[in-house]
C-alpha cells in the first residue's frame, strides 16, 4: 500500500516523503481553515446584516464537502499540492449577485445566484478543455488582474473594521467607532493575535486569532460555551437548488455576473497555480506541466460547489504554507481534503462564533482585515509608471470599496482601460476581446444597471 502511494503520487521523484506530505496537508488546512468560519456568515448574510435565506449549518457542510472533493480532484488528477475551497472575494461577489437577483425579482435570489455560479463553472471547464483560457488571460492586462484582488481586499478589510466596531458608517460617510466598547476590545485581541502570529510565521495564525477572540467573547459574556462536536448539519436545504429558469428569464441582465465570476476564477486559479508551483519547483521551462488537469479539477470544484450551495471554489494561495513545509505532491491536497471532511463535525464552534449579539462580530472581523491586507499585497505588481495601466487599475481598487460592489468596481476599470488605450494612440496594445467586453459593460450600465 505504501509503495503504491509513493508510486502514484511520484513522491520519490519529487524528493519528498509520505510523512512530510501528510504534515504539509495539515499545515495547509490550518492556514486556510478560516473559510469554515467565514463562509457561513457571509453567504447567510450575517456578515452584512441581512438574511439571504441560506442556513449557516448547511453552508458549512457544503463548504467542507465541496472543498474536500475539489482537493481530492486536484490531488488525483493533477498531483499538485494545491488545496481548494470557496474563494474570498468570490463569496462577497455572490452576495452582490443575490442582491441583483432580488432587485430583478428573479425567483429565490440565492438559488438564482447558485445557478450563476454553476454556469460560470461550466464555462471555465469548457475554456479549459478547449484551451481558450490562455486567450482570455492574454487579453486582460495583468495590472487589472492584480487590481481586482487589491480592490476586494480593501472592501473586505473595510467590512472587517466595521464589524469589529472600529469604524461606523452613516449617510454622511465613515467615522471612528466607540473604541472603549467591549466589541472593540475583543476585536483587538483577535487582530493582534493574528498579527503577531503572522509576523512569527506561525501556521494557522488566522484560525488561532478567531479562537482567541471567541475565548475573549466567552469571558466577556457575549457568547455561550457549547460542546464543540456533533453530527454534521444536513446540506440538503441548499443542495442542487440552482434556479436555471430564473437565470434564463433574466439572462441579459445576469450575463455580466456570469462573465465576472468566470474571470475571477480564471485569474485566481492561474495566479495561484503559477505562484505555488514555482515555490515547489514544479515549473519546467517557465511552464506548468499538467496545467490543464489542475484547471479541470478547479472548474469541476466550482460546479460541485454550486451544487453544494456555495460560491466559486478556487485554488488557495495559502497552499504555499504546505509547500513551504515540504509538500510537493497531490497527497498534500488529499490530506487537506480529509481535514475538511472531519471539520463537518465541529459546526457548534461555527454557530457559537456566529452568535455574537447585534450587527457586529469582532470574532471573525480581525480575519477579514488580515485577509484583506494579504489580498492587497499585489498592489506593487501594478504598472504605476504607465498611466494607461495605472488609472484603470486605480479605478478598480477604489471603485470596489467605494461602491460597495465588486462588479461595479471591476466594470469601471474594464471600461476605462480600452478607452484610455484608444484615446492615447495605443489601441493595438489591447485585444478585440477587451473592446468587446467594454462595449457590453457600457450597454449594461446604460440599459440594465439603471433599472436594478
Amino acid at each position: 500500500m505504501k509503495d503504491a502511494v509513493k508510486k502514484f503520487f511520484l513522491i520519490k521523484e519529487r524528493d519528498s516523503r509520505i510523512s512530510t506530505e501528510i504534515m504539509a496537508g495539515i499545515v495547509t488546512f490550518l492556514t486556510m481553515s478560516y473559510i469554515i468560519f467565514l463562509q457561513p456568515m457571509i453567504l447567510s448574510g450575517q456578515i452584512s446584516g441581512t438574511d439571504t435565506g441560506m442556513p449557516p449549518g448547511a453552508i458549512m457542510t457544503g463548504v467542507c464537502v465541496a472543498s474536500a472533493l475539489a482537493c481530492f480532484l486536484m490531488g488525483v488528477i493533477a498531483n499538485y499540492p494545491i488545496a481548494l475551497a470557496p474563494g474570498m472575494g468570490e463569496n462577497f461577489f455572490f452576495l452582490t449577485t443575490i442582491s441583483a437577483c432580488a432587485a430583478l425579482g428573479a425567483g429565490v435570489p440565492w438559488q438564482t445566484a447558485l445557478a450563476v455560479v454553476f454556469i460560470s463553472g461550466i464555462i471555465f471547464l469548457l475554456l479549459t478543455l478547449f484551451r481558450i483560457r490562455n486567450m482570455i488571460m492574454d487579453s486582460i492586462s495583468p495590472s487589472l488582474q492584480y487590481a481586482i484582488g487589491c480592490g476586494i481586499g480593501l472592501f473586505i478589510a473595510l467590512l472587517g473594521l466595521e464589524k469589529g466596531g472600529i469604524v461606523k458608517t452613516s449617510a454622511y460617510g465613515i467615522y471612528l467607532g466607540n473604541i472603549q466598547s467591549v466589541t472593540v476590545l475583543i476585536f483587538a485581541i483577535g487582530f493582534f493575535t493574528i498579527a503577531a502570529l503572522q509576523t512569527l510565521k506561525v501556521k494557522g495564525a488566522v484560525l488561532w486569532g478567531i479562537l482567541a477572540a471567541a475565548l475573549a467573547a466567552v469571558i466577556a459574556g457575549k457568547i455561550g460555551i457549547c460542546f464543540p462536536v456533533k453530527a454534521p448539519e444536513s446540506v440538503m436545504p441548499i443542495f442542487c437548488k440552482m434556479d436555471f429558469a430564473s437565470v434564463w428569464t433574466n439572462i441579459w441582465k445576469l450575463l455580466p455576473f456570469i462573465v465576472i465570476f468566470t474571470f475571477m476564477d480564471v485569474f485566481d486559479t492561474i495566479g495561484t497555480l503559477v505562484g505555488v508551483s514555482a515555490q515547489a519547483n514544479l515549473m519546467k521551462n517557465n511552464k506548468l506541466p499538467g496545467a490543464s488537469k489542475a484547471m479541470t479539477a478547479d472548474s469541476i470544484g466550482t460546479v460541485f460547489g454550486a451544487m453544494c450551495g456555495n460560491s466559486t471554489v478556487t485554488s488557495y494561495i495559502e497552499s504555499a504554507a504546505g509547500v513551504s513545509y515540504g509538500g510537493r505532491t497531490g497527497l498534500t491536497a488529499i490530506v487537506t481534503g480529509i481535514c475538511f471532511l472531519l471539520s463537518m463535525f465541529f459546526y457548534p464552534l461555527v454557530a457559537m462564533v456566529g452568535a455574537y449579539p447585534g450587527s457586529e462580530n469582532p470574532i471573525t472581523a480581525p480575519a477579514l482585515v488580515i485577509v484583506g491586507m494579504m489580498m492587497f499585497g499585489n498592489i506593487t505588481k501594478i504598472k504605476w509608471d504607465d498611466f494607461s495601466e495605472a488609472i484603470p487599475a486605480f479605478l478598480i481598487i477604489i471603485g470596489i470599496p467605494f461602491t460597495s460592489s465588486i462588479a461595479d468596481g471591476m466594470i469601471l476599470g474594464f471600461i476605462a482601460y480600452p478607452v484610455i488605450k484608444l484615446l492615447s494612440g495605443r489601441a493595438r496594445e489591447t485585444s478585440l476581446l477587451t473592446y468587446f467586453l467594454a462595449a457590453i459593460l457600457i450597454l449594461y450600465l446604460i440599459f440594465i444597471k439603471s433599472q436594478i
